[in-house]
């Protein structure tokens, strides 16, 4: 392929060519290059009417000149006619040159695929450029940004004051405008790390946040629009987490629910097999409790002998067991007081003994526990700090501890089985 010099003034530039923006200082360092070494690469050019000449690519090389006053410039001559072949080598050029802008590169892209002169498909570009299809819809995308935007958006991933790489403007792209271009010129203005941008661009598309909302976050800086993301998504995540906890006590409640009613169901049951067997099972439960709470009774009478006292009703109380031969035939007969809501139902039990004899022994154990607190009276608060102020060996203080435990123990095993035969009650009764 030949080089001629041609004059200067015989040459045009191609206004519709796909690079147009051209940065000043690059230009003065390549005319610096121009004067000291001349001009390395030629320009190429095609024929036009009447003996002049329009350039196809080397723009840049040619401004460079014209501003030195060259005469002439080294030119390599095309006999290419066709409009869309000198477009796309044009591009292919300028793809391989410095300070070729993304925005440029949108522009050439776009221009291909729409003008009529053109009208081009993805595809044939793709093959023609060797660009995958993607890098090219890409490119296209920038152009959804205004011009003022577009002004702004440079080649390379360096984020530079009031300059936008594509990476910064493409997590952008698909907000809606009124929020699209003035989100880029914050993210330009406060030189905005990618990640931060991505972090924001999900505060705008957050459909819970309403639209008069986003538009107020227009008005904060970069730092403090970071600031809301953070404190949103922690919101967020607490309101997660009380979800999950009253999902969890729904759960636990509807097994609650469940488990009761599977006890009254099986309580029912037991209670349609007959008085004999119902009455039976329950003597049999608390003759097994009797160890226990026997134990109980022995751990806090030997705790209350730490004090220097004794507690008979308290012993009674937690053990609440009767043998299933002694058989209390009135209140009186236990030493039961009939004043008060224990008198009362103490006095209930005994008449279910004398209608129910089968429910004898049952009726006593009901009788004989009515009849033990009824006997013990509520502690006094006195008697409480009297306590936690004593000065105690570790072994009694021990001692004591091992006694409230056992009592304790005591009162929940007999407190389980007089739920039961609650729930056999209830079930006889809504029989």
């Amino acid at each position: 392929m030949d080089i001629i010099q041609l004059a200067m003034d015989l040459i045009d530039e191609d206004t519709d060519q796909p690079r147009y923006q051209f940065d000043q200082e690059a230009l003065d360092e390549l005319m610096k290059s121009i004067e000291e070494l001349g001009l390395l690469s030629p320009i190429k050019v095609r024929s036009t009417l009447n003996g002049r000449y329009k350039i196809i690519y080397g723009n840049r090389r040619y401004k460079a000149s014209k501003l030195l006053n060259k005469a002439t410039i080294p030119c390599i001559v095309s006999a290419a006619t066709d409009e869309m072949d000198i477009y796309l080598e044009q591009i292919a050029e300028n793809l391989t040159r410095e300070g070729f802008s993304p925005i440029e590169e949108a522009e050439a892209f776009h221009k291909l695929m729409n003008a009529s002169k053109f009208n081009s498909s993805l595809k044939f570009l793709a093959s023609k450029l060797g660009k995958p299809e993607s890098y090219i819809k890409h490119k296209c995308e920038l152009l959804k940004f205004g011009n003022a935007v577009r002004k702004l958006i440079v080649s390379g991933t360096q984020i530079r004051k009031d300059k936008l790489t594509e990476d910064q403007v493409l997590p952008i792209k698909d907000l809606p405008i009124e929020h699209r271009d003035p989100l880029a010129l914050i993210v330009a203005r406060d030189e905005m790390p990618v990640g931060d941008v991505k972090k924001i661009v999900k505060l705008f598309k957050d459909k819970d946040i309403s639209e008069g909302t986003k538009d107020k976050l227009l008005y904060k800086n970069g730092y403090e629009l970071l600031q809301t993301w953070s404190t949103v998504q922690q919101n967020k995540k607490e309101r997660e987490r009380a979800a999950e906890l009253k999902a969890e006590q729904e759960e636990r409640a509807a097994a609650a629910k469940a488990e009761k009613a599977r006890v009254a169901a099986e309580s029912a049951a037991a209670g349609g097999a007959g008085g004999a067997a119902g009455t039976g099972g329950a003597g049999a439960s608390a003759a097994h409790t009797k160890p226990a709470a026997a134990g109980a009774a022995e751990a806090v009478g030997g705790a209350s002998a730490v004090f220097g006292g004794t507690a008979p009703a308290a012993s009674a109380g937690a053990a609440g067991y009767v043998d299933a031969d002694a058989v209390v035939e009135s209140p009186a007969a236990a030493g039961l007081q009939t004043g008060g809501p224990a008198g009362a139902a103490a006095a209930a039990a005994g008449e279910a003994v004398a209608m129910a004899p089968e429910a004898a022994p049952l009726a006593a154990s009901l009788q004989q526990l009515l009849a033990s607190l009824a006997a013990v009276r509520p502690l006094p608060p006195e008697a409480l700090g009297a306590y936690a102020a004593a000065s105690l060996p570790q072994q009694d203080h021990a001692a004591f501890v091992a006694g409230v435990d056992a009592l304790i123990f005591g009162l929940e095993q007999q407190l389980a089985q007089w739920r039961e035969v609650k729930a056999i009650a209830d079930a006889r009764a809504n029989g």
